[in-house]
């Protein structure tokens, strides 16, 4: 009597996914398009350091569960590496993301773009000035590529347009969240090798804890929180999507290919906010869009190629 055949292993999507940078670094940039709007949108709703300090604390009891024995495991080493730990909570999740959302009070939507267009170089700076890791010309080729595509999405494909555009102090603040977070990406080339799941709860509830003065402030000030469907539909985007999902997904993907070949994916996000806006707001697909799209794609394929990496 013949045995039946061994049934294939079930598939595993999470681990599969877990080991899919490209793909989890465009669902990092697709949940980050709709930030800026949403700030710009709520700004005036929802106090920004306040926002910061509750998206990074329920992060934090989101992922506790599942983190928990991580957690346990790899205490001693986070321990032993404390003031990176501590200075990458700072960077990546408390400064920069509300000086970021601060930001919006004072500028537009379409000058953040345009500054987080050049997010990509200051990964590639700081990645030189601190480890001498240089971009490949591949690299530095498609970085430029899909920023002239970014540009052309942005700017309606009229470059001159970029005359008419003023900067002000909301412009510096967003820049400088950049500046931190291009730090933060280019220091995880040396952050301590523990659990994915261990390194966003530690660093997420470290930077709660340091905005929970500056939140205190805040509300001193007569800034409080709305308890309305705004509020609530903000916050449930706001810590599920480009929060939980998009910080372990951009930490990991970061973590498999390095932060050169991971920071033009940052282009992305433009792309997937003008989409958004073409499906959800009506908006008329034109030329520039199809052009700009065509720029930036191809501009991450050649930079976050295989080979595109120094040897």
């Amino acid at each position: 009597m013949t045995s039946p055949a061994p049934l294939p292993p079930a598939r595993d999507p999470v681990g599969w996914l877990n080991n899919q940078p490209y793909i989890l670094l465009t669902l990092t940039s697709l949940f980050w398009a709709g930030n800026i709007v949403l700030a710009r949108h709520v700004g005036d709703h929802v106090p920004p350091i306040t926002l910061t300090t509750i998206r990074w604390f329920g992060v934090f009891l989101i992922l506790l569960p599942f983190a928990w024995p991580h957690l346990k495991r790899d205490w001693t080493v986070l321990r032993a590496h404390l003031p990176l730990m501590l200075f990458l909570s700072l960077i990546g999740f408390a400064y920069n993301n509300a000086i970021s959302f601060w930001a919006m009070q004072y500028t537009q939507a379409l000058n953040a773009l345009l500054i987080q267009s050049s997010g990509p170089l200051f990964v590639a700076m700081w990645s030189l000035v601190l480890f001498g890791v240089r971009l490949t010309g591949a690299q530095l080729a498609g970085i430029a590529l899909s920023l002239m595509g970014v540009l052309t999405i942005i700017l309606r494909g009229d470059f001159s347009a970029l005359a008419s555009i003023s900067f002000n102090k909301g412009d510096v603040m967003f820049g400088s969240s950049l500046v931190s977070f291009g730090l933060y990406s280019a220091l995880m080339l040396r952050r301590p090798v523990t659990h994915q799941l261990s390194l966003i709860s530690f660093t997420t509830c470290c930077g709660a804890m340091m905005l929970v003065p500056f939140s205190v402030w805040e509300f001193s000030t007569g800034a409080v929180l709305k308890f309305d469907f705004l509020t609530l539909a903000t916050l449930a985007y706001v810590l599920i999507f480009p929060s939980t999902l998009a910080y372990t997904f951009f930490n990991r993907g970061l973590a498999l290919i390095g932060p050169n070949r991971a920071a033009p994916f940052f282009h992305l996000v433009p792309v997937f906010g003008s989409a958004m806006a073409i499906l959800l707001l009506g908006e008329q697909l034109r030329l520039f869009h199809l052009v700009g799209y065509a720029l930036v794609l191809a501009g991450v394929v050649i930079a976050s190629r295989r080979g595109s990496a120094r040897k």
